[in-house]
């Protein structure tokens, strides 16, 4: 399903209370998340028919929403009792999942306060996210030229859809340039995050990673931390400049779409998956398949 078109696919889709034929999911031009932003979602994984985390993620989409300065309509029962309800409507069990809530056409404009909140479910067949020849012997990243916003200038702790424009740009960037992503830094040059992923660094056996002042707390980032401490492996928060990567033992990125992916080269700099990541790949594996 990879080539077709996102409206021209066959399903259903939840959509204000109701599933609805998947083709019949659509929104008036004049929507105000189209216009402003002001869209917040998640990214979820189900496996055999659980979905991985799936609280952690509701919740967040709801805390998302609130830092957006709106409440979604559902309780996190009714929204996690959707999720399932559609994943049994499109009789998938492995699969992405997408909930997104946003502002709906009551008004055009800055202010938003009379707009209605929205929220629907779709869920669909996820190959990879990047390809199997790739990850096996690393991804290949791009520095990009946007960094991220500082807490003061966006709401950062938000999976909010207006956030994602400089990396959509980061990663058209980096594809046409033959790389998998772009790594982003910080407004202060500080490595952030790639641009759908958390970023981690092994040295001398210990995990470096972001802290999570500007970049998305990722539920995949947390538990992968968990894991890596359950092993014995030290896991260090802390702000670092790019220059550090070049010395890194290991490299690799965490996320709900990506899991945990090695990455064998940064611009110029090349790096081997090593045991740390193949480790922690592994125990991420068994933990969402069981």
């Amino acid at each position: 399903m990879a080539n077709i078109p996102f409206d021209e696919r066959d399903g259903f889709i939840w959509l204000d209370g109701k599933l609805v034929p998947w083709r019949e999911a659509t929104l008036h031009v004049l929507t105000h998340a189209l216009h402003y932003g002001s869209a917040v979602f998640e990214g979820e994984r189900a496996y055999n028919g659980k979905v991985f985390k799936m609280r952690e993620h509701t919740e967040r989409l709801r805390r998302s929403a609130e830092l957006l300065d709106y409440k979604i309509p559902y309780a996190a029962d009714e929204i996690d009792a959707v999720i399932m309800a559609t994943l049994k409507a499109n009789n998938l069990k492995d699969a992405y999942v997408r909930p997104i809530a946003w502002r709906g056409t009551e008004t055009l404009g800055v202010s938003a306060l009379q707009c209605k909140i929205h929220l629907a479910i779709a869920c669909w067949e996820w190959p990879s996210y990047f390809s199997p020849e790739a990850r096996a012997k690393g991804i290949k990243l791009m520095m990009s030229p946007w960094a991220r916003p500082a807490p003061t200038t966006a709401p950062t702790a938000a999976k909010a859809a207006g956030l994602y424009m400089i990396c959509t740009i980061s990663k058209n960037k980096a594809e046409q340039q033959g790389y998998s992503d772009a790594l982003m830094l910080d407004w202060r040059g500080y490595v952030a995050e790639a641009t759908g992923a958390n970023f981690f660094m092994v040295k001398n056996g210990a995990l470096h990673t972001p802290p999570i002042d500007c970049i998305l707390n990722g539920i995949t980032r947390l538990t992968v931390m968990d894991l890596a401490r359950q092993r014995g492996i030290e896991v260090i928060e802390r702000l670092f400049k790019p220059e550090e990567i070049e010395n890194a033992d290991e490299i690799f990125l965490t996320g709900s779409a990506a899991e945990v992916t090695a990455v064998g080269q940064i611009g110029d700099w090349r790096f081997t998956p090593g045991p740390v990541t193949a480790q922690l790949a592994e125990a991420y594996e068994k933990l969402t398949r069981e």
